[in-house]
């Protein structure tokens, strides 16, 4: 089962998320109600623990003695929480990952197959606004659709 779909929602006073159905069913086909969730460019990325795993291997297989390598694992690695869906459906974003992506209320979730990006919503329709006009034909193109 894959993540897609846009879900508007809002964060609690404790920074919990209620999750929709539909994504917290693929979360626990996937990985048993567990989730990986990090930073990335202004907003967060949560990875089903399976999904978060694989990415871990591939990190490991590559050399500490590039620049980038280290840059990526102290950026978006280190940043990375452990997150359990609890039997309500909710996550509980740690603070740091809430101030870093600007979650206060109003949030998108964006089911993007394999992970789910978490944005504020003002942050959402920022970045909306600025892909908005971008042509997808060619990709397309090249997936044979």
């Amino acid at each position: 089962m894959s993540f897609r779909g846009r879900y508007y929602h809002t964060i609690d006073d404790k920074g919990r998320i209620i999750l929709p159905s539909r994504l917290r069913e693929a979360i626990a086909e996937q990985s048993a109600g567990k989730l990986v969730i990090t930073s990335f460019t202004g907003y967060l990325l949560a990875f089903p623990y399976g999904e978060w795993e694989i990415l871990e291997q591939k990190i490991s297989q590559q050399s500490l003695l590039k620049k980038q390598v280290r840059a990526f694992q102290r950026d978006f690695m280190s940043g990375a929480v452990d997150c359990n869906v609890d039997s309500q459906g909710r996550v509980l974003i740690p603070p740091s990952l809430r101030e870093y992506a600007g979650l206060e209320k109003d949030i998108v979730l964006a089911g993007m197959v394999r992970t789910i990006e978490i944005w504020s919503k003002e942050r959402w329709e920022e970045e909306l606004r600025r892909t908005g006009n971008e042509d997808f034909s060619d990709f397309m193109a090249d997936l044979g659709i």
